[in-house]
């Protein structure tokens, strides 16, 4: 196999989980050219990716028939051998399948599995185990398919050199040269319930006594500013380090900020996603429904590297994150922090 389009066409978070993918593609056989389908937003992380060769931009569903012919063609064009859909909608079964790529790979769920030729049953509404996992467990059917012994992967899957972390942190944090940092994102982008912004400011608090020394980097990005100025300056009139970091120089830089940090700590969104990736320890925050459980949306960290809080289980409970009491969680991340060494 000479070419192979693989989609992940939605959210960052989404995107970063199909990293292990890429990696086992790539691993596997390497001679073949991978190609990743991403929307705008998440093609500057692709470009980082180290196991992905060419990005073609999405134009995405909304755009004008122009925009979504142009792609076609493009698509068309390229004379891909093979077609791993990571994300299966109707639209990317169309893409696929329209193109004339011969050997066709996603999930067999919904309509759209009709358009594709190698199909695997996943139920992955079930939520039985991580997104990352689904993603290989697909792209792991899609090698035995050709014939192709798939490569074992493992995290770290993005890093960069300490002479480009120590320039990044001299850039970004001159004022915090001898202190660990502690990031905190406390946006969510929309995509999960999340923290509220008083819990932030008590567990924050919280861990400032319980992690002395330590500067908070309170990250944000796009329509988060006001919301995360408000933070830092709520942590200042509480005599706690705190800085912020507006992230507006791209992705790429974003993904060498975070990489700088001591720990990370977000609520299930796409920031997280980064740090896992990086293999920065996290500690996540995740509604307890099943299609948003700390299991189905669980980092890329290695074992032993991620904490993962939620509220209780319940009908009434498991969307309600004002449930989660901060104050125990600080605890148990320093002794989680402790026992890490």
């Amino acid at each position: 196999m000479n070419k192979v389009l693989v989609v992940r066409n939605d959210k960052i978070g989404d995107f970063m989980l199909a990293w292990p993918s890429f990696a086992m593609l790539k691993q596997s056989m390497p001679e073949t050219e991978v190609t990743a389908l991403v929307p705008s937003y998440t093609a500057p992380l692709a470009e980082l990716c180290p196991w992905i060769d060419k990005v073609i931009i999405d134009c995405g569903s909304s755009a004008s028939s122009e925009l979504q012919g142009k792609l076609r063609r493009e698509i068309r064009q390229q004379k891909f051998d093979g077609y791993l859909c990571l994300f299966s909608t109707m639209r990317n079964a169309w893409l696929g399948f329209s193109a004339g790529i011969k050997r066709r790979c996603a999930p067999a769920t919904k309509a759209a599995q009709l358009l594709f030729n190698q199909r695997l049953k996943q139920r992955r509404s079930q939520s039985l185990k991580p997104e990352s996992e689904y993603n290989l467990d697909l792209t792991r059917f899609f090698l035995e398919q050709q014939g192709v012994e798939a490569a074992s992967v493992s995290a770290p899957y993005l890093s960069f050199s300490a002479e480009q972390l120590a320039a990044r942190r001299e850039r970004e944090f001159a004022n915090q040269q001898t202190r660990p940092l502690v990031m905190v994102h406390i946006g969510s982008g929309g995509s999960a319930n999340n923290l509220s912004f008083e819990q932030y400011l008590s567990l924050i608090e919280c861990l400032s006594q319980l992690l002395p020394q330590r500067c908070f980097v309170i990250t944000a990005g796009p329509g988060e500013l006001v919301e995360a100025q408000e933070m830092v300056s709520a942590l200042g009139k509480r005599d706690v380090c705190a800085q912020l970091y507006y992230s507006e120089q791209g992705l790429d830089v974003f993904c060498e900020v975070l990489a700088c940090a001591e720990l990370f700590v977000a609520g299930s969104t796409g920031p997280l996603h980064i740090a896992g990736a990086l293999d920065v320890p996290t500690v996540g925050f995740f509604p307890s429904r099943r299609s948003a459980t700390p299991l189905r949306w669980k980092p890329l960290n290695r074992e032993g590297n991620h904490l993962a809080f939620t509220p209780p289980e319940g009908e009434l409970t498991q969307e309600d994150m004002s449930l989660i009491n901060v104050s125990d969680a600080a605890v148990k991340i320093q002794l989680w922090m402790s026992e890490r060494g």
